[in-house]
Parts: structure tokens; C-alpha cells; sequence
């Protein structure tokens, strides 16, 4: 692998086609979050795709607090499960005990993301902060990159993509050669100098249509009532996965 490792640093699906387009773009690797999906099962997945042209890197997307006001955090490295729906607090704690890489992805968009003032507060436990998302308008990523350049936060950028055509369309450009996931751990808690590489132009607007499009479609409120709140869904915190250890700070 070349000292310089591309990386998509968030997306959400994963199968033959995101394979032959991050491929196709040029990526050293991906990072495989998907939603409400747990630990062990992303793990295998990535298992299962990865190879010496394309690392697959498992990682969880953390929704903290409630479903009208959550915060997302991106958490590489995770040995053990970690759910949804704890506090904001509690899911730090467990990211700080299994030293894993802690990304805030969008940044002050809507009620899913981690505020300026989270930003301040966490300073010294959250190691990058997404300042380009194409699924975003230009006035939402100026935010974003205003947020880290105010707090000196290393950036990163993604697809965050859920249809695989959008692989790639964003990723990170570390000065290090990147061959497992404890190397991506230690460049992203170390600082190690990177680029965010975007294309701004037609093809950018057209996968952020798409993408936006599928979001619609994704976050009806029927799919929120039938997979969240349920409490049987495999990242809900009183699932019999976590034995009980999270009982106490679940917030439904």
C-alpha cells in the first residue's frame, strides 16, 4: 500500500458493487458503519469483503440520547458492543475504556449531531471532526469546518454513503500507510497529517440528490416506531446482547 492511504471514513452499505466502486475510484479502504446493526455482525461483514486491494474497516455509528435528539459519533476500534439510546456521557465513557477512535460526523446538522459546545467539552476525547458531507449544502460543511478550525480539530470527510454509486465521492487522504485497523486507530488519535478530498462540481450535486432521495425514504416515522422503540432491535440496550449493562443509562 502507498504512504498515502484514501479512505472513505464513513458508509453505510456494503456488498459487491461498493467493493468494485471504491475499487474503481482508488480507495485503500473503507470504514463499514451501518445503522442499528451490532458490532459482531459488522465486523463479520467487513471480514468477509476485505482483501489486499481494499481494506474494510468495521466501525459503529453511535446514536446517543433520545431519537428526537440524538447525537451521532463514529467509534473506530471497539472490541465490545456499544448500543444506541445512552447518553451522550455514557457512550464517551465506554469509547475512553476500549480506546477506540471517536469521529463526529456532521457536525451541528439538524438534531442528530454533536453541538460546538459537545465539541468543546470533549475536546480531549474526540479525534476528528467531519468538515465535508455531500450530503449537505455548502452553508451546512462551511459550518462544519469553521467548528474544527475554531476548536483545532483534525478534519476528515466521507461519502457517508447509503447506495454504493456514492462510494467515494469524499475521502480522507492520510500521510501514512494504512494496512489494518489498529493503523487507522493510531492515525486518526495521533493527529497524522491528512487531505480532505472532494469533487464540488455536477457529479457531487447529483449524489447528494440521490442520497437525500434515500434518506426520505429511510427515516419515516412507521421505520422509527417498528425498528427503535420496540426494545428488540439489535442495538437497543435492554437486548439480551449487553447482559444488562446498560439498563441503567437506556433512554427508552
Amino acid at each position: 500500500m502507498a504512504a498515502e492511504a484514501r479512505v472513505d471514513c464513513h458508509v453505510k452499505v456494503l456488498n459487491d458493487a461498493v467493493v468494485e466502486r471504491a475499487r474503481a475510484v482508488g480507495l485503500d479502504a473503507i470504514i463499514y458503519a451501518p445503522h442499528f446493526t451490532r458490532l459482531p455482525d459488522i465486523r463479520r461483514q467487513a471480514a468477509s469483503y476485505s482483501s489486499n486491494d481494499l481494506l474494510v474497516i468495521p466501525a459503529r455509528e453511535v446514536f446517543t440520547g433520545s431519537w428526537r435528539d440524538r447525537k451521532h459519533l463514529l467509534a473506530v476500534g471497539l472490541e465490545e458492543p456499544v448500543p444506541d439510546f445512552i447518553p451522550l456521557e455514557a457512550a464517551m465513557d465506554e469509547f475512553e475504556r476500549q480506546e477506540a477512535a471517536v469521529l463526529a460526523p456532521h457536525p451541528e446538522f439538524a438534531n442528530v449531531s454533536l453541538t460546538e459546545a459537545d465539541l468543546q467539552q470533549y475536546r480531549n476525547d474526540i479525534d476528528a471532526v467531519e468538515i465535508f458531507n455531500p450530503k449537505h449544502l455548502p452553508l451546512h460543511n462551511e459550518r462544519a469546518r469553521g467548528i474544527a478550525e475554531r476548536l483545532g480539530y483534525p478534519p476528515f470527510t466521507s461519502s457517508y454513503a447509503h447506495l454504493p454509486r456514492s462510494v467515494g465521492v469524499a475521502h480522507t487522504a492520510f500521510e501514512r500507510a494504512i494496512e489494518t485497523e489498529a493503523d487507522l486507530v493510531a492515525a486518526l488519535k495521533d493527529g497524522v497529517a491528512r487531505r480532505v478530498v472532494y469533487d464540488n462540481g455536477c457529479k457531487r450535486w447529483r449524489t447528494t440528490a440521490r442520497e437525500l432521495a434515500h434518506l426520505a425514504y429511510e427515516n419515516t416515522w412507521e421505520k422509527v416506531d417498528r425498528l427503535f422503540l420496540s426494545g428488540t432491535e439489535p442495538t437497543h440496550p435492554h437486548h439480551i446482547a449487553y447482559d444488562g449493562r446498560f439498563d441503567d443509562v437506556s433512554v427508552y
